[in-house]
């Protein structure tokens, strides 16, 4: 069955898929740029997105800031006239002048969560680039619409609702994840979506609403988009063990390696639970506090004396594949990768 193309706005992606933004350094140009390609929407993570810069470590954010145009202009060599976006965390330390970077270097549009995105619209005014909160309840997505409405006399032109089985940071309680199977979250999805179309309606447009979290085959796609009502989907996990992922293959190997049992919910410095798999690096971090090897200003929140472990360390191992002293990142079913696949042969299997 083919899909309707996601709309947003003026800009139409022919697959109704998000690819979902993952840091640090998991997808940059490479895999944006390839998802782009195919006709999806790429999005590449700017979290300490110029580690591989010889400056990172001397100047980290201003590194950052330019590494941001240069992995756009790089995707769209991939990808001439294909959709590319920045996925920016709120936590993000100068998160504004982040943004404001990626919408210079013309981003297609901004994809924010991690905390509420109240600044957003004012961050993109004058320029092109669409804006799209990540929400996890009904009760963000109310706030985020009446803010939005309130100070900017705007909506959302894409809402990204993130469930309880994504990887990465999560916008759930601890004894929540603990209990997924009890979560009703598909209740929970409906009355998001019902929210966002009543904010739509203020403004006379459709917004269109992308369900996250756990989705990995087309059992999958179709369960949100038919069943659910979503006008597309995001994807992140299932994208890592492609050839094209900018993941180093250790990186990619460990999600083949993983059991079930190995992808376990771990308290993150940012405060807010995550998922990952299950390694040397959290069982030590468990007992005793991993000092930072420097401050490489990644968050607006954070005391290096005070944190178990530096979040940016963690993720720079992982993505220069010293896996066993990495924190790994993953969906609730990365276990399920067993090879490697190119994103044209994912996606083909998605929809």
């Amino acid at each position: 069955m083919k899909r309707e193309p996601l709309v947003i706005g003026d800009l139409t992606a022919e697959i109704p898929l998000v690819q979902g933004g993952m840091g640090v350094g998991i997808s940059l140009s490479g895999l944006a740029g390839a998802v782009a390609k195919e006709g999806g929407i790429g999005v590449i993570s700017t979290a300490q997105i110029g580690f591989r810069d010889p400056e990172f470590d001397e100047a980290p954010i201003e590194t950052n800031l330019r590494c941001i145009g240069e992995e756009i202009n790089k995707a769209r060599e991939i990808a001439p006239g294909g959709i590319i976006g920045c996925n920016i965390m709120v936590a993000t330390k100068r998160y504004e002048d982040y943004v404001r970077a990626a919408v210079k270097a013309g981003a297609d549009i901004i994809i924010s969560g991690a905390g509420l995105p109240s600044k957003l619209p004012e961050l993109v005014r004058g320029f092109r680039t669409k804006i799209a909160p990540i929400v996890s309840s009904v009760k963000a997505a109310a706030v985020i619409c009446k803010l939005w409405d309130r100070h900017y006399q705007t909506a959302p032109d894409m809402v990204v609702i993130e469930g309880p089985k994504a990887g990465g940071h999560l916008g759930f309680r601890e004894e929540e994840l603990s209990h997924i199977g009890d979560l009703d979250y598909d209740g929970e999805i409906r009355k998001i979506a019902e929210e966002v179309r009543q904010c739509g309606m203020k403004y006379g447009k459709k917004i269109p609403v992308v369900v996250a979290g756990g989705v990995y085959d087309r059992k999958d796609v179709e369960h949100c988009m038919d069943d659910l009502g979503a006008d597309g989907v995001q994807v992140g996990t299932r994208f890592v063990t492609t050839r094209e992922c900018d993941a180093p293959a250790a990186y990619k190997q460990a999600y083949i390696a993983a059991k079930k049992e190995d992808i376990v919910i771990t308290k993150s410095p940012v405060g807010m639970p995550g998922r990952a798999i299950l390694n040397k690096f959290l069982q030590e971090v468990k007992e005793k506090r991993k000092p930072a090897s420097r401050c490489r200003q990644c968050l607006e929140k954070c005391n290096p004396k005070e944190m178990p472990y530096c979040i940016t360390d963690a993720l720079l191992n992982a993505a220069r594949g010293k896996i066993q002293d990495a924190l790994l990142f993953c969906g609730a079913n990365a276990f399920r990768a067993e090879r490697i696949e190119t994103v044209r042969e994912v996606i083909a299997d998605l929809m």
